[in-house]
Protein backbone atom coordinates (compact mmCIF):
# COMPACT_ATOMS: atom_id res chain seq x y z
CA UNK A 1 0.00 0.00 0.00
CA UNK A 2 1.60 3.09 -0.51
CA UNK A 3 1.85 6.15 1.08
CA UNK A 4 -1.04 8.32 -0.72
CA UNK A 5 -3.12 5.21 -0.65
CA UNK A 6 -2.90 4.64 3.21
CA UNK A 7 -3.18 8.57 3.92
CA UNK A 8 -6.81 8.97 1.86
CA UNK A 9 -9.34 9.85 4.03
CA UNK A 10 -12.97 7.69 3.93
CA UNK A 11 -15.77 9.45 5.48
CA UNK A 12 -18.08 7.51 7.18
CA UNK A 13 -21.29 6.46 5.15
CA UNK A 14 -24.61 6.52 6.74
CA UNK A 15 -27.06 4.15 6.31
CA UNK A 16 -29.91 6.17 5.28
CA UNK A 17 -34.09 5.67 3.90
CA UNK A 18 -35.10 8.94 2.57
CA UNK A 19 -36.98 10.26 -0.67
CA UNK A 20 -33.98 10.59 -3.14
CA UNK A 21 -34.28 11.91 -6.81
CA UNK A 22 -31.34 11.95 -9.64
CA UNK A 23 -31.37 14.34 -12.37
CA UNK A 24 -29.32 15.73 -15.38
CA UNK A 25 -30.63 17.45 -18.50
CA UNK A 26 -33.86 17.50 -17.83
CA UNK A 27 -34.45 13.85 -16.97
CA UNK A 28 -35.29 12.72 -13.38
CA UNK A 29 -35.31 9.31 -11.74
CA UNK A 30 -36.50 8.21 -8.14
CA UNK A 31 -33.49 6.27 -7.18
CA UNK A 32 -33.09 4.40 -3.63
CA UNK A 33 -30.65 6.04 -1.53
CA UNK A 34 -27.84 3.04 -0.13
CA UNK A 35 -25.94 5.29 1.98
CA UNK A 36 -24.85 9.33 2.38
CA UNK A 37 -21.45 11.08 3.71
CA UNK A 38 -20.17 14.47 3.95
CA UNK A 39 -18.34 13.36 0.59
CA UNK A 40 -21.26 11.97 -1.72
CA UNK A 41 -23.74 9.13 -1.98
CA UNK A 42 -24.46 5.87 -2.99
CA UNK A 43 -27.87 4.80 -4.77
CA UNK A 44 -29.33 1.99 -6.33
CA UNK A 45 -29.51 1.96 -10.44
CA UNK A 46 -32.08 2.80 -11.56
CA UNK A 47 -33.55 0.79 -14.66
CA UNK A 48 -33.74 2.05 -16.77
CA UNK A 49 -30.59 4.55 -16.77
CA UNK A 50 -29.84 6.55 -19.98
CA UNK A 51 -27.50 9.40 -18.78
CA UNK A 52 -24.46 11.26 -19.94
CA UNK A 53 -21.57 9.94 -17.29
CA UNK A 54 -19.56 12.77 -17.94
CA UNK A 55 -21.29 15.46 -16.73
CA UNK A 56 -22.89 16.49 -13.26
CA UNK A 57 -25.87 15.26 -11.86
CA UNK A 58 -28.38 16.80 -8.87
CA UNK A 59 -29.44 14.60 -5.97
CA UNK A 60 -32.32 15.83 -4.20
CA UNK A 61 -32.24 14.19 -0.78
CA UNK A 62 -35.86 14.84 1.18
CA UNK A 63 -34.72 13.70 4.86
CA UNK A 64 -38.39 15.38 5.20
CA UNK A 65 -41.47 17.76 3.30
CA UNK A 66 -39.13 20.70 4.21
CA UNK A 67 -35.60 19.46 4.57
CA UNK A 68 -34.07 19.06 1.08
CA UNK A 69 -30.34 18.50 1.07
CA UNK A 70 -29.54 19.17 -2.37
CA UNK A 71 -26.15 18.97 -4.49
CA UNK A 72 -24.04 18.47 -7.47
CA UNK A 73 -22.79 15.35 -7.41
CA UNK A 74 -20.36 13.52 -10.66
CA UNK A 75 -20.19 9.88 -10.93
CA UNK A 76 -17.20 7.63 -9.82
CA UNK A 77 -18.26 4.27 -10.09
CA UNK A 78 -21.04 2.24 -11.37
CA UNK A 79 -20.74 -1.27 -10.43
CA UNK A 80 -22.81 -3.96 -9.05
CA UNK A 81 -26.30 -1.99 -10.04
CA UNK A 82 -24.71 0.83 -7.57
CA UNK A 83 -24.18 4.19 -8.93
CA UNK A 84 -21.30 5.73 -6.13
CA UNK A 85 -21.25 9.76 -6.46
CA UNK A 86 -18.81 12.39 -5.06
CA UNK A 87 -20.56 15.84 -4.14
CA UNK A 88 -18.58 18.41 -6.15
CA UNK A 89 -20.97 21.57 -4.89
CA UNK A 90 -23.79 21.74 -2.18
CA UNK A 91 -24.98 25.21 -0.90
CA UNK A 92 -24.97 26.17 2.73
CA UNK A 93 -28.08 25.25 4.04
CA UNK A 94 -28.01 21.36 2.83
CA UNK A 95 -24.52 21.01 4.30
CA UNK A 96 -25.96 22.34 7.57
CA UNK A 97 -28.56 19.64 7.03
CA UNK A 98 -26.23 16.63 6.21
CA UNK A 99 -24.01 17.84 9.23
CA UNK A 100 -26.85 17.84 11.84
CA UNK A 101 -28.17 14.18 9.84
CA UNK A 102 -24.25 12.59 10.27
CA UNK A 103 -23.98 14.48 13.72
CA UNK A 104 -27.50 12.53 15.04
CA UNK A 105 -26.20 9.19 13.37
CA UNK A 106 -22.57 9.45 14.88
CA UNK A 107 -23.43 10.18 18.36
CA UNK A 108 -19.73 11.06 18.40
CA UNK A 109 -19.16 15.38 18.05
CA UNK A 110 -15.33 14.61 17.85
CA UNK A 111 -15.80 12.31 15.20
CA UNK A 112 -17.79 14.64 12.99
CA UNK A 113 -14.95 17.37 13.57
CA UNK A 114 -12.57 14.98 11.94
CA UNK A 115 -14.93 14.50 8.94
CA UNK A 116 -15.08 18.00 8.76
CA UNK A 117 -11.68 19.08 8.98
CA UNK A 118 -11.10 15.83 5.82
CA UNK A 119 -13.59 17.79 3.80
CA UNK A 120 -12.29 20.83 3.95
CA UNK A 121 -8.47 19.08 3.03
CA UNK A 122 -9.94 17.34 -0.02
Amino acid sequence: MTNTHAERRRFVRIAFDAKTELSQAGMRWPVTLVDLSLKGLLIEKPQPFEADSQQPFTASIHLNDDTPVVMEVVLVHDDHNQLGFNCSHIDVDSISHLRRLIELNLGDEAELERELKALLAV
